[in-house]
């Protein structure tokens, strides 16, 4: 039988409930001022706009814990937030200013780094980079990057299972996280951080608070697994004939290297040419265009491993998989590569408005869903234009909608965009796939899960939902529908 959806109204909070809070948190904790809030409640995208009654800023579990049962007893929802960097409006309050902003920004220590163990204990508001640079120093890293490494933080990770430019090698956020500290919806603690080899007390509740976009639980801290830092990084820029033949060119690095390949980035040349455009700074790798191009990139333990990448391109080039390779020249160069892929989004946004989804199909199935979308596409919607790229390794398309040239953009989305992104998840699903690979569900896809899902998946989401949160209070209408 499948479960009724919570509900999604909650009470104002009243002016009691605010002067509680308020001398709980201090004056760095707490405030109604409309121009320190107005940064967070719009998400990244500019899609979203919502409203607060307050921002709560709170500096330690303890505090997150009080707040909670603060809110749960006045039936007054929370919505957390981290770097506010989601793609999907998983942490922007709705537009009723009833419901109560949680940032956990001030949260931003790094409790305990082990480097024997390789584990580093983050709090919730820690910038990526600022972990990236913290666990460097240590001969360690944290393998998982993205484009917005500079502001998402670990318990906006955590909570969205991030994904990123090293899924092929390492996994999602899922698999580096190895205890959550988190803060339950009666106001309780779950003190998961215990680095266990082997705990085997039933469900894996880390896991089901990682990727659940606060609806359950909100994050406080994390237990990360890190990995030796880069003995040789090796960073190539590939021209390719077309997808299937930049699959088939994985395939064959992949039997070089094996787990030695971190990266392999599938980009357009319609995307390196919107980057070049209208990012400053950037210069194309390769001197002569390409249809397709591959971003490539090796951590080896090998001295000769750079020297083995031009065999193997070598062998590939004869075979027809690639038609150019440079490899970088130094890091600053690397950097340089990998900028181009992490601006798209932001090249792209400059270019004009597009519809942007993220799905997910087997790794074997997306040269096919790159090839027959855009004719699917234009054939229900004459002059859509399409643009596809994305993490080859682990199958997640970037797939971005533009209208037809020429017409007014924003009302063509306003009109179409629904139908548009039907249509893109409904194909990934026939393939096999999913709506969402790396950026979560928020309150964008929510009705489209529940459209395009099978009944038994929504019957357990609710379920489980309704089990720890049954009020509803934890940023309601995100997630599940």
């Amino acid at each position: 039988m499948m479960n009724p959806p919570l509900p999604l109204s909650h009470n104002a909070p009243t002016p009691a409930l605010l002067s509680r809070l308020e001398e709980l948190l201090g004056p760095k904790g707490f405030t109604r001022d409309a121009d320190a809030m107005r940064p967070w409640l719009t998400d990244w995208r500019g899609k979203y706009h919502g409203a607060a009654a307050a921002m709560l800023s709170p500096a330690n579990t303890e505090q997150v814990a009080a707040v909670v049962r603060l809110a749960s007893a006045a039936d007054t929802a929370l919505v957390p937030q981290g770097g506010n960097s989601g793609m999907v409006g998983g942490a922007t309050p709705d537009s009723s200013g009833h419901q109560l902003l949680l940032s956990l920004r001030r949260m931003n220590a790094i409790r305990a780094l082990d480097t024997a163990a390789q584990s580093v204990v983050a709090e919730a508001g820690v910038i990526l980079q600022t972990l990236h640079e913290s666990v460097a120093v240590q001969g360690l890293r944290f393998p998982l990057t993205l484009g917005g490494k500079g502001s998402a933080t670990v318990g906006g990770l955590v909570s969205t299972n991030a994904g990123g430019t090293q899924v092929l090698r390492h996994g999602t956020m899922r698999a580096l996280v190895e205890g959550v500290e988190a803060v339950l919806p009666d106001g309780s603690v779950f003190g998961g951080l215990a680095a266990l080899k082997k705990d085997n007390r039933g469900y894996d509740l880390k896991h089901l608070l990682c990727g659940a976009e606060g609806t359950l639980g909100i994050v406080t801290a994390a237990r990360l697994r890190l990995v030796p830092a880069i003995v040789q990084r090796i960073t190539a820029w590939a021209a390719t004939p077309s997808p299937t033949t930049a699959l088939a060119l994985l395939r064959h690095l992949q039997t070089g290297f094996g787990a030695e390949l971190e990266g392999f980035e599938l980009i357009p040349q319609s995307c390196v040419d919107a980057v070049l455009a209208h990012i400053p700074g950037t210069r194309a790798p390769l001197l002569r265009q390409s249809g397709w191009h591959v971003l490539i990139e090796v951590a080896a333990d090998d001295a000769d491993a750079a020297d083995a990448l031009v065999t193997l391109a070598t062998e590939a080039q004869a075979h027809g998989l690639l038609t150019d390779l440079v490899l970088a020249k130094s890091e600053s160069e690397a950097e340089a590569w990998w900028r181009i892929r992490d601006a798209i989004s932001e090249a792209e946004r400059a270019a004009g408005p597009a519809i942007q989804h993220d799905v997910s199909v087997p790794v074997a199935a997306m040269p096919q869903f790159i090839a027959d979308s855009p004719a699917r596409l234009a054939a229900a919607f004459p002059g859509a234009r399409v643009i596809s790229f994305g993490h080859l390794g682990d199958g997640n398309v970037h797939h971005h909608v533009q209208p037809p040239r020429h017409v007014d953009g924003a009302a063509w989305i306003t009109a179409n965009g629904e139908a548009v992104s039907r249509q893109v998840y409904s194909h990934a699903i026939e393939l096999g796939g999913s709506l969402s690979a790396e950026h979560g569900i928020g309150q964008m896809k929510r009705a489209l899960l529940a459209e395009l899902s099978d009944p038994a998946r929504i019957a357990m989401l609710r379920g489980v939902k309704r089990g720890l949160d049954p009020a509803g209070i934890f940023n309601p209408g995100k997630l599940v529908p």
